[in-house]
């Protein structure tokens, strides 16, 4: 990052770790084909299979249960699909159940006809509510097939914490898959794919510093899984065709033993976040930082500026030198009103600020923000008062 400038949008990728450019590097010097018998394509296939052991360890899985994808929207789209296989058999999916504060590859369905699709409410601070997650599952008629509910562990927009442990009993007793977008929460917060919350996770490798491009499904066994979306050659014991990424996947698996190791930072990265909120209601006090009755992660704060348009604001800090968004990156660039706020309750037109930061954000960068913010607010004081 240029020293003129503070990045503050982790959430929508975070700075390539060190260690994930070494072993990248290193990976490109590897000729072979990691299905390959002979010693080269051998050398690759060690460095696919340390990633994979690096990726399962960050969420308590098994390497045998690690399936690579080009990323974690094609990872929904494998794990969104009413055709499964139970050990050799065939299993049908019949509805899939997301809440209305998805990510947006969550939230299409993934291949799930549009009318077997059921959304689910959330409450003012984006949390599933639990009397109808329960009631819907208890409703579905499981002779036409099994139940799926899709959920994130943690809103990439507000950065609030689901209800994991309770989602997971409810699921459990109605006998639903369980798919969790993991992609947030990892490295931010402890992840135990074991502890029975969760069939699956979908993680992605640029939201914890490894390279864009790279992303994986982690099952909690490999007793029930998806049909593929991308058949061919049989690897990733055939659940994804296609030669392996081998740099992007080592890439991504020093990112997950650096998250791994780096949860411990947490911490201090929550106090930093708090900084920044306390000079947002210093600064802005009619400002709303949404999901703050809830728990959040310790890097996110999502907040409006009364009066701002949110992309005014983000032009302005962007000119400042302070990368921050308003919203999701994963709408092809448009800025406009927040699906997550709208399923909140908080109106068609509602918008926000998103800083998320990481393990390196520091004085500069809160300094940087400060000044960005409080000239920002100045400027639409005076010109409110030249209105009136």
């Amino acid at each position: 990052m240029a020293a003129d400038r503070a990045y503050l949008d982790h959430n929508a990728s975070a700075p390539l770790l060190e260690a994930a450019r070494a072993a990248m590097l290193a990976a490109l010097e590897s000729d072979g084909n990691p299905s390959s018998v002979h010693a080269e394509g051998r050398a690759a296939r060690r460095l696919v299979e340390t990633a994979r052991r690096q990726v399962a360890a960050l969420v308590g899985g098994k390497a045998d249960d690690v399936v690579f994808t080009s990323g974690a929207t094609e990872a929904a789209a494998t794990l969104l699909t009413p055709g499964w296989r139970m050990g050799r058999g065939p299993l049908s999916v019949s509805r899939l159940f997301v809440t209305a504060a998805e990510h947006p590859c969550i939230l299409c369905g993934g291949r799930f006809p549009a009318d077997s699709v059921t959304v689910l409410p959330v409450d003012r601070n984006g949390l599933v509510d639990l009397t109808a997650l329960e009631a819907a599952l208890s409703a579905h008629d499981p002779d036409a097939g099994m139940a799926m509910l899709a959920i994130h562990a943690a809103n990439n927009e507000t950065g609030v914490i689901q209800p994991m442990a309770q989602i997971g009993r409810i699921a459990r007793a109605a006998r639903a898959l369980v798919v969790v977008d993991a992609v947030q929460a990892a490295g931010r917060i402890p992840l135990d794919i074991s502890d029975g919350s969760a069939d699956f996770l979908i993680l992605s490798s640029h939201k914890i510093g490894g390279p864009k491009g790279a992303g994986a499904i982690v099952g909690a066994s490999d007793l029930l899984m998806p049909l593929a979306l991308v058949p061919g050659g049989g690897q990733e014991k055939g659940h994804r065709s296609g030669t392996e990424n081998v740099a992007a996947i080592a890439g991504f698996g020093a990112a997950a033993g650096e998250a791994l190791a780096g949860l411990a930072d947490m911490a201090a990265v929550q106090v930093v976040r708090d900084r920044i909120e306390a000079e947002v209601r210093a600064t802005a006090p009619d400002a709303t930082i949404f999901g703050e009755g809830a728990p959040r992660l310790p890097n996110t704060t999502f907040f409006d500026l009364p009066g701002v348009k949110a992309e005014t604001a983000q032009i302005a800090f962007d000119l400042a030198g302070v990368a921050l968004s308003a919203g999701s990156a994963c709408s092809s660039g448009r800025v406009g009103p927040s699906q997550v706020l709208k399923a909140m309750g908080h109106g068609d037109q509602a918008s926000a600020l998103r800083v998320s930061i990481g393990r390196s954000t520091g004085d500069r960068e809160v300094s940087m923000f400060t000044q960005a913010l409080r000239a920002l607010v100045s400027r639409q004081a005076r010109a409110a008062t030249r209105a009136a």
